[in-house]
Formats: structure tokens, sequence, C-alpha cells
């Protein structure tokens, strides 16, 4: 792998399945964070596809998830980046924060099988979380 370009901060946000959460905040960074950000997201055991319900709450709010493909975390991807951040882990074993060193760890609830009012919730925590730390990378 090429190295990126050096003058971009880059991000990760890593969670398991790469199927709700780090989709979310790949993509809330994408439309708050300046240009010489990179925002990406990944998952130790990725998922088939994007949750659908996801998917349709964060329509909602005017992003389209279509053709986002869950991908799985990288050695290159850690290597490259500047700030990893941990969406939250129910199974320890393939949480992203056991392979990464200091990692940031929003310890966020996984949206898999809530509801649509669940889901919404934490969409808004995410969409926050991520305001917060655009505003604290800028500072």
């Amino acid at each position: 792998m090429t190295p990126p370009d050096e003058r971009l901060v880059r991000i990760i946000f890593a969670c398991v399945e790469n199927a709700g959460r780090s989709q979310m905040a790949e993509a809330f960074f994408r439309k708050y964070a300046p240009d010489r950000f990179q925002a990406s997201s990944a998952g130790t055991k990725p998922s088939q596809k994007v949750n659908p319900v996801v998917s349709q709450v964060m329509r909602e709010v005017g992003i389209d998830l279509t053709g986002r493909q869950p991908k799985l975390l990288s050695a290159d991807m850690l290597e490259y980046s500047n700030m990893t951040v941990n969406m939250g882990c129910m199974d320890r074993e393939s949480c992203p924060a056991l392979f990464v060193k200091d990692v940031l760890d929003w310890n966020i609830s996984d949206p898999k099988g809530r509801s649509i009012e669940e889901v919404r919730r934490i969409r808004d925590e995410i969409e926050t979380k991520v305001k917060e730390l655009v505003k604290s990378l800028e500072g």
C-alpha cells in the first residue's frame, strides 16, 4: 500500500461489523470536518452489508449510505492513521480497541437488532460525538 498524503489527518472509526456505528461516524465526520481531514471506517469482522435500519435513519438526516460496503480493519489502515476511534464492543475477542494503542473509545451501543427509535438515538449520539471531535481537532 502506498502511504497516503501526509498533509491529511486520517481518522479511522472502528467497530466489529462496520455495518452501523462506524459507518454513521464516518459519514458525519465527512459532513462536518474540514477538507484537511480524511475519515474511513472498518471492522474486525465485517458484515456483508450496512444495516438497513442504519441506512434508513441516516437518509432521514440527508446522508445516503447507498453503495457503502463494510470493510476489514487492516494493519495498513492503522499504521497510516493519525487517530482511531473505537465505537464500542460487545464481543471483547474481536474488539478493535484490543489491537490499537492510543485509541479513543466512545462505547456506543450497537444498533444491530434495535428498534428504529433506538437507532435514531444512537445516530444522534454519534453525530454529537463527531461534532465534538471535529471541534477538538480544529482547536
